[in-house]
């Protein structure tokens, strides 16, 4: 099959008289059409098939297969395309067979007024292109609806994954937490403009000072010689506090293995074994 020609203005006449035909080529060669013609409805199919036509003027009585089987097939496989039957004859039964089998836009007697038909032609033409277009949007619009349908359910799906993933870490850091808490050495966290931000259970009995005090300033809760230690650059070391207690400590950087900034300090309290 040959590729569709791309024009809307393309008018197909089906009329089993070829004077018919012959005239009403003549009405139009002047409007700026594509004219095609077919002497009965399978030619007629046949021309649709491989051009794009934007109005049928179509005969009813015709040999083999009238105006309404044919408009019919039309409305079927080319539901667009505008359908106007030019009939000599003008029974009711052919006119409300043709609306309702045939969805037609007009039904126009022979012989007809030329000025009045080449105005049904051009609104035909214009309802056409509106039809078409509408026809475009809705397909877009179907397709932005899918895309859209898509998008959310992906999105749903990542929410729920980064939830779960959320849920997974606040269940560690709450777990880590804990275990932090009853560790039975004297941990102390401290971010890198100074502020206390983390003390174990351990920490809060050996220098007497509570969780209430994280977010102070070091320097204003722990004595100067671990303040001096948490905020150095020694990595392990022995310090004294002002009753005479030694400590020794172990200072972590953070950020080796995490997001996360400032130091980790242990300690642990010598005894006088361990001093000497």
């Amino acid at each position: 099959m040959t590729e569709p020609a791309e024009s809307i203005d393309t008018l197909l006449i089906v009329d089993d008289e070829p004077n018919i035909i012959h005239s009403l080529e003549r009405l139009f060669r002047r409007a700026g059409y594509r004219l095609l013609h077919a002497e009965n409805g399978a030619a007629g199919l046949a021309l649709l098939e491989e051009n794009e036509v934007g109005v049928i003027l179509s005969d009813q009585r015709m040999p083999d297969m009238n105006g309404v089987e044919f408009l019919s097939e039309v409305r079927e496989r080319w539901p667009d395309t505008v359908r106007i039957v030019l009939s000599g004859y003008t029974e009711l039964s052919s006119v409300t067979e043709s609306v309702n089998k045939a969805g037609i836009y007009k039904f126009l007697t022979k012989p007809w007024d030329d000025e009045a038909l080449r105005e049904t032609v051009r609104k035909a033409f214009h309802l056409y292109r509106v039809t078409r277009e509408n026809t475009r949007l809705n397909a877009a619009l179907r397709e932005a609806n899918a895309d859209l349908a898509r998008w959310n359910q992906e999105l749903e799906q990542r929410v729920e994954e980064k939830t779960r993933e959320a849920l997974r870490n606040l269940s560690m850091l709450r777990a880590s937490q804990e275990i932090l808490a009853h560790l039975p050495l004297p941990v102390l966290g401290i971010d890198p403009d100074g502020y206390l931000v983390l003390v174990n259970r351990a920490a809060e009995q050996m220098l007497g000072i509570t969780s209430g005090y994280m977010g102070e300033l070091v320097s204003d809760v722990l004595p100067a010689a671990l303040t001096r230690v948490g905020m150095g650059s020694d990595t392990s070391g022995v310090c004294q506090l002002p009753d005479g207690r030694n400590l020794a400590y172990w200072r972590y950087p953070l950020g080796s293995a995490s997001s996360a900034m400032g130091t980790a300090l242990v300690i642990h309290q010598l005894d006088s074994a361990s001093q000497a």
